[in-house]
C-alpha cells in the first residue's frame, strides 16, 4: 500500500469519524428512545445510530465511491477496489441512549481482510485515537504505547457482556472465576474504547465473547500499533468467539485461561 493510499484512506476515516462523532455529541435529542432492537429486546438500535451510519456512508460514497462497505446497522456492498470500510457508527448503544460518556464512532479501512487504517472517535472524551498499518497508533500528536506486561495477579482486564441470557450466564460463570485471579475486571460498554484503552495503557488488557468485525476491526489495529498482540482462541485471530488484547508476557497466559474457562463458547 503506497504511502499516499495510506494518507488518503486515514484522512478519509478522520473527517468521516470527526462528522459522525459531532452529530451525535450535538444531536443526541432531549427524548432519544429505542428504534428498533435487533438479537434480543435489550440489545437496541437508536434513530442516531441510523442517522449516524447515514453520514458515514454517504460521506464514503462521495470520496471513495469504488470501495466496499460493511456497517453495524445495514450497510454493505461490495465494492471494486479491494477496500472495505468497516463501520459502527455508535459502538455504545445504551451507553448513549442513557447519557453515559462511553460511546464512540469506529471505522476501519481493510485490504484483503485486514485492517490497514482505524480510526475510533470518542467525542465526549475529547479524543480521536488512529492508526495505520506499521506506522504507530496515536492519540493527537500522543504516540500510544499499552503498557508493560504486570503479573497475571496485578492484571487490570477490561470485558463486556452479550444481549442474549445464554451468553451472559456463561460470560458471567467466565468472569466469576477469572476476577479472583486478577487485580480487577472494568465494564465500559464500548468495545472500540476499551481497546483503545489497552493502547493507552489504561488498561492491561481486554477480552470479550461475541463481537462483531465492526465493533473490533478499528480497535485491535489501533491496540497492536500500541505494541499489543491481539487474537481470539489460541492459534487464531480475534472473531465472534473470542477477542483478546494485551501486552507479551500477559496475553498468552490471559489466552490460555480464557480457553480453560470456556470464554468462546455460551
Amino acid at each position: 500500500m503506497s504511502d499516499t493510499l495510506k494518507a488518503e484512506l486515514l484522512a478519509v476515516a478522520l473527517e468521516a469519524a470527526g462528522r459522525a462523532g459531532t452529530l451525535l455529541r450535538n444531536g443526541r435529542p432531549a427524548d432519544l428512545g429505542v428504534a428498533a432492537t435487533k438479537t434480543s429486546p435489550i440489545d437496541v438500535v437508536t434513530e442516531m445510530d441510523i442517522a449516524a451510519e447515514k453520514l458515514i456512508t454517504e460521506f464514503l460514497a462521495e470520496r471513495r465511491p469504488q470501495d466496499g462497505l460493511l456497517g453495524e446497522e445495514g450497510a454493505q456492498s461490495e465494492g471494486t477496489s479491494g477496500i472495505r470500510w468497516v463501520i459502527d457508527p455508535l459502538d455504545g448503544t445504551v451507553n448513549y441512549l442513557y447519557g453515559l460518556p462511553s460511546w464512540a464512532v469506529s471505522i476501519a479501512a481493510e485490504i484483503d481482510g485486514e485492517a490497514v487504517v482505524g480510526v475510533v472517535a470518542a467525542p465526549v472524551r475529547g479524543e480521536t485515537y488512529r492508526a495505520v498499518r506499521g506506522e504507530g497508533a496515536f492519540v493527537g500528536d500522543r504516540r500510544l504505547r499499552c503498557r508493560p506486561a504486570p503479573a497475571f495477579e496485578q492484571a487490570l482486564l477490561g470485558t463486556g457482556f452479550g444481549y442474549l441470557t445464554d451468553r451472559r450466564a456463561a460470560q458471567a460463570e467466565v468472569l466469576r472465576s477469572l476476577l479472583p485471579e486478577v487485580r480487577d475486571i472494568r465494564r465500559g460498554g464500548s468495545a472500540a474504547i476499551d481497546l483503545c484503552d489497552v493502547a493507552c495503557g489504561r488498561l492491561d488488557a481486554y477480552y470479550e465473547r461475541g463481537l462483531n468485525p465492526w465493533d473490533f476491526a478499528a480497535g485491535t489495529l489501533i491496540a497492536r500499533e500500541a505494541g499489543a498482540m491481539t487474537g481470539g482462541r489460541p492459534g487464531e485471530p480475534a472473531s465472534g468467539e473470542l477477542t483478546v488484547a494485551a501486552p507479551a508476557g500477559l496475553f498468552e497466559p490471559l489466552q490460555e485461561r480464557l480457553e480453560a474457562l470456556g470464554a468462546w463458547h455460551d
